[in-house]
């Protein structure tokens, strides 16, 4: 991607995006009387607004400061019950007196059109409700630190701070046309095993049956096998059959949401597949090559194209080898605020692991310790390994 960066930021265009034009008093209330449950640890607070499920916790000792959180990319819609205990990411802030709100939004996928007014008509619901927060920070993991990232640059007034997760913060257009990419090269090496990719079924479904067949199809060509772990980033052969099986079920939904397919391949050059050139002459000249619907990909560069323009604190937590969102990505997104002039306001750590978001409940909390202390003490956290 790396594309065109939005800096159209006027009252029209947030207006045509479906920001504005909306009436607080309709909308920022729940549709239905919403469910309250008191526990020894404080109150949660279930219900419904506009289609979307939320969750507002409370601690009973509440500091009178809200984090608003956005959960990441879900196939299925998001419910919220109120018995259910916070997640790892969420239940740190919430034990450090944090009041935590969560939208489940009204779109499953990649849902930032949907997730980011509908969490805010949620943290204006919150401040009527329960008084207006001293501090606000925003947090979240995956495709929910993309809506972190998202949320700083768009709206940054309401906001002390971010903790971005794992987030997929590079351009969306960046890593879904890298992903639309492998999915081809895979169809050049296993031809027939999945639907068509132009247009991808709207009904796909991502089954274990299916992951168990790229498996095996994966098992039976090693040297297949092994240009594609290359070529992906990934270490295993069940990595690559999960993720190229999820970026099949992910163009599905760029394609419903974007009314078309978004994403080319015609300038794209394969490289990595082997430590042999011939091997990536022979993948570049068999696969087969794709053009974008240019309204499409329009779609899918507004939601999002990052502007670098972070005016607030932002720290971001990896872990070091993630098969779903590489670290890398977090390097880019760095490069764009640097860039934009704000490089000062963001900070980058990571943690000794492997895999997507398996940061824990103990590091997520030390790395909003940071935080916190950069916000109350003007002491920005030290880039690199979290202690």
């Amino acid at each position: 991607m790396r594309p065109v960066v939005l800096l159209l930021l006027s009252g029209l265009w947030l207006a045509n995006a479906g920001y504005a034009q909306r009436n607080p008093e309709t909308e920022d209330s729940p549709s239905t009387p919403p469910r309250i449950l008191k526990t020894a640890s404080g109150t949660v607070e279930t219900g419904s607004m506009k289609d979307a499920d939320y969750r507002i916790d409370v601690p009973t000792n509440w500091n009178h400061s809200l984090v608003v959180f956005y959960h990441g990319y879900s196939e299925k819609p998001f419910h919220y019950r109120a018995e259910s205990q916070l997640h790892d990411q969420a239940r740190p802030m919430f034990q450090r007196g944090f009041a935590i709100v969560q939208s489940g939004y009204s779109q499953i996928g990649w849902a930032l059109q949907a997730g980011y007014p509908e969490t805010e008509r949620l943290r204006k619901y919150f401040s009527k409700k329960y008084g207006q927060p001293k501090e606000t920070f925003v947090a979240g993991g995956s495709m929910g630190g993309a809506l972190t990232m998202m949320t700083m640059e768009l709206n940054p007034k309401p906001y002390t701070a971010a903790l971005d997760l794992c987030g997929a913060v590079e351009p969306t257009y960046e890593f879904a046309q890298r992903r639309f990419a492998w999915r081809a090269a895979f169809d050049y090496y296993f031809p027939g095993i999945f639907p068509p990719l132009v247009p991808t079924p709207p009904d796909f479904q991502e089954t274990d049956a299916l992951k168990q067949k790229v498996l095996a199809a994966l098992r039976s060509k090693p040297a297949a096998a092994a240009a594609l772990r290359e070529m992906m980033f990934e270490h295993t052969d069940i990595q690559v059959a999960n993720m190229v099986t999820y970026i099949t079920w992910q163009m599905a939904d760029f394609q419903k949401k974007a009314g078309g397919n978004p994403f080319d391949n015609r300038n794209y050059i394969y490289t990595r597949s082997s430590d042999d050139s011939h091997t990536d002459y022979a993948l570049n000249d068999g696969v087969r090559r794709y053009a974008a619907d240019d309204k499409a990909r329009k779609w899918v560069v507004t939601w999002y194209t990052p502007t670098g323009k972070l005016t607030k604190p932002m720290l971001a937590l990896h872990t070091v080898f993630d098969p779903l969102i590489p670290a890398n990505a977090m390097t880019l997104y760095g490069r764009m605020v640097e860039e934009a002039g704000f490089g000062s306001n963001y900070v980058q750590k990571y943690v000794h692991r492997e895999g997507h978001c398996t940061m824990s409940a103990d590091e997520v909390g030390r790395a909003f310790d940071e935080l916190l202390v950069w916000v109350h003490q003007k002491k920005a956290p030290q880039a690199g390994l979290l202690r």
